[in-house]
């Protein structure tokens, strides 16, 4: 039997719980910031709890700058926008502030405002050792503030930023994205509209379930997905059936943070379908994750029976692979997540070319099943 060898690497400094977004401002100050641009999306941006913040770093004289020109799937022209409002402000942090979007493109902008021009983000993809070709002493500090409970970027490394011209998600990664302090404030999420409760929250599952799947060897993220997933059964539909559930609220932020340091064991097709479709069609990540997760149990039914039979019996669910499998089905109705990929608008003439990104995308690594050209394909027809 051979000993195990990896390599693991666990999260930032959590500020965790209601009304902590008043310490926003000396968290920004102890990271070195004195003028800190705030980044959010467009529909956040005009939200009260936006303007909390940015009352909060003005009353202690860091400014109310924020750049909201974020799409739900960000792209290297918004980055630019971002850099450019960056760089006119002379500011010297941000602030990630809003759900997945928000805080992947907050991070690209303090990663590239200051590289050398000749350095393009996409020579910053997930591979090997490309993170070393940015100047980590140019990388601007982070302080990251989630507003939903689902992506985890909050304490990640990394960010995702979609190629326009190719329509294609690409992970960029670089260990200072780690933002230097998270504050996780439940009282944020609470005005989240129901639908994006639901697909973040479905998300954080995904994140979970995915890495507690996954074949590499990473008994902690093991024990963290497993948790994760109790706390995403036991409260999503809670927080989605009663909003100022602040309890509830609270444990979506731990499992999404949880989902995001589990899943550094793995991904897998639930994420290489999704990204693609979310690329392609513009939806909702989170969501997409959730429309095709009973199809990639079953896909990987084989390799992943026990250990899902294991995990029922930890969560309460009766019945084994086929139980979990159930209240996986529940749940989505339960969330009016939608059945199939066709009822998101997904359309058959693309399978092709979306098959082809799917086994690009680095998640497909980290499946149970080896995904290959026809195997994929065929998941894709049952998810529609």
């Amino acid at each position: 039997m051979n000993t195990p060898v990896a390599n693991w690497s666990y999260p930032t400094t959590i500020k965790f719980g209601a009304g902590r977004i008043s310490e926003l401002a000396d968290h920004c100050k102890a990271a070195g910031m004195r003028a800190p641009l705030l980044v959010t999306d467009k529909a956040l941006a005009a939200l009260p709890i936006t303007a909390q913040a940015l009352d909060i770093l003005d009353a202690e004289g860091l400014g109310r700058a924020v750049f909201s020109q974020v799409d739900p799937n960000p792209n290297e022209a918004n980055m630019a926008d971002g850099i450019a409002a960056f760089k006119s402000g002379k500011h010297d942090g941000v602030v990630c502030f809003g759900g997945g979007s928000a805080l992947d493109l907050g991070k690209m902008i303090a990663l590239m405002a200051d590289q050398t021009p000749s350095l393009s983000v996409w020579d910053l993809e997930d591979i090997g050792d490309w993170w070393t070709r940015a100047d980590g002493a140019k990388i601007a500090p982070i302080v990251a503030v989630p507003t939903t409970a689902g992506t985890g970027s909050e304490v990640g490394r990394a960010g995702v930023l979609t190629n326009s011209e190719t329509h294609k998600k690409k992970i960029i990664f670089h260990p200072k994205l780690l933002p230097t302090v998270t504050i996780c404030d439940p009282e944020l999420t609470v005005g989240m509209p129901a639908f994006i409760t639901a697909g973040t929250g479905m998300d954080s599952l995904a994140h979970c379930l995915e890495a507690y799947c996954s074949p590499h060897y990473h008994p902690m993220s093991q024990g963290i997905a497993l948790e994760g997933m109790r706390l995403v059964f036991e409260n999503l539909p809670k927080a989605f059936a009663t909003p100022g559930d602040l309890v509830a609220r609270a444990h979506m932020m731990s499992a999404a943070a949880m989902g995001a340091v589990a899943f550094q064991k793995g991904l897998g097709a639930i994420h290489s379908l999704s990204h693609p479709v979310g690329a392609v069609y513009g939806t909702h990540h989170g969501t997409t994750n959730a429309v095709v997760m009973p199809m990639v149990l079953a896909f990987n039914r084989s390799a992943i029976e026990e250990r899902i039979t294991r995990a029922a019996a930890y969560l309460g669910i009766a019945g084994g692979y086929e139980g979990f499998v159930a209240r996986i089905l529940a749940l989505r109705t339960e969330l009016g997540i939608p059945a199939s990929l066709s009822e998101m608008g997904v359309a058959a003439d693309r399978l092709d070319e979306l098959t082809e990104m799917a086994l690009e995308d680095p998640s497909c690594g980290g499946n149970p099943i080896e995904m290959t050209r026809e195997n994929t394909r065929a998941l894709f027809e049952t998810c529609l």
